[in-house]
């Protein structure tokens, strides 16, 4: 008698409990689940609205192999040859001529600019980069000083024929990293030889208007454009990369987001 009692006292004191702690269920598309509260409703539709805004679209990136070999190759060549060198030549170099020289290259590539800019239907911009061109090279003694910005307020419209092509709705495709160049696409890869037409600097055998005599002077004023151009902006590279946790798809990102800003620019 007294193990029916024990018992029933037990099944007793097990409804009991389970009147307390009653968990209520809910029956939605035929699949029942926990009734939540509205702290947790409130709380996962949070999280679901965080998680669609962290959502990044996944590019293909079919040569990430090659371009982590490589990215390491130019980052070592930058961290052990074109920065010591850029340092050193910074000391020697008073910041104001290598600021003239920087202006010299650039109103150099002047053609590449208005090119571009008409080919994009930019007509104003394209007038703007001609004034620059004329006031530069006359007032500004060959490019040295940039007088049509300081005076003139006319500013620099810098378009390439990646832009171009991208403005027409060409897309970037894989991501590339060149060798000594950096980072890139197929798009602005391939595009880099029709600009090399316009480009004064670079010298081809068929043209009659090339800066340099041959290969190798082009290659050497190209070299020295970039030491001048890095010891302008000295621990600009090292700053964007400090906080890299993997700094070849951190390169690529950065790289594509820039070009898209300039494209829709």
């Amino acid at each position: 008698m007294r193990y029916v009692v024990f018992i029933c006292l037990s099944l007793y004191l097990m409804s009991f409990t389970g009147c307390s702690s009653k968990v209520e269920y809910v029956k939605k598309e035929n699949v029942i689940f926990e009734k939540q509260s509205e702290e947790e409703i409130e709380e996962d539709a949070f999280l679901d609205e965080f998680e669609d805004e962290m959502k990044v679209e996944q590019k293909s990136d079919p040569l990430s192999g090659y371009n982590r070999v490589m990215t390491n190759f130019n980052d070592g060549v930058f961290e052990y040859v074109l920065a010591p060198v850029a340092s050193g030549y910074q000391t020697v170099v008073h910041k104001e001529i290598r600021s003239s020289v920087g202006n010299f290259f650039h109103n150099i590539l002047y053609p590449i600019r208005l090119i571009n800019n008409l080919l994009q239907g930019k007509v104003k911009n394209s007038g703007e980069e001609t004034g620059r061109f004329i006031i530069n090279t006359t007032v500004g003694i060959l490019g040295l000083f940039d007088p049509a910005k300081s005076y003139f307020g006319l500013q620099a419209h810098n378009e390439d024929f990646g832009q171009t092509l991208g403005f027409y709705g060409v897309g970037a495709g894989p991501h590339i990293v060149l060798p000594f160049f950096g980072p890139s696409n197929l798009r602005d890869a391939l595009s880099m030889y029709p600009d090399s037409l316009a480009n004064p600097v670079d010298y081809h055998d068929d043209r009659g208007y090339n800066l340099t005599n041959s290969y190798g002077e082009s290659l050497f004023l190209k070299a020295y454009e970039r030491v001048n151009y890095v010891s302008l902006h000295e621990g600009e590279y090292e700053k964007l990369k400090k906080d890299a946790v993997d700094l070849y798809p951190f390169l690529r990102d950065v790289y594509e987001q820039y070009r898209e800003k300039q494209i829709k620019e």
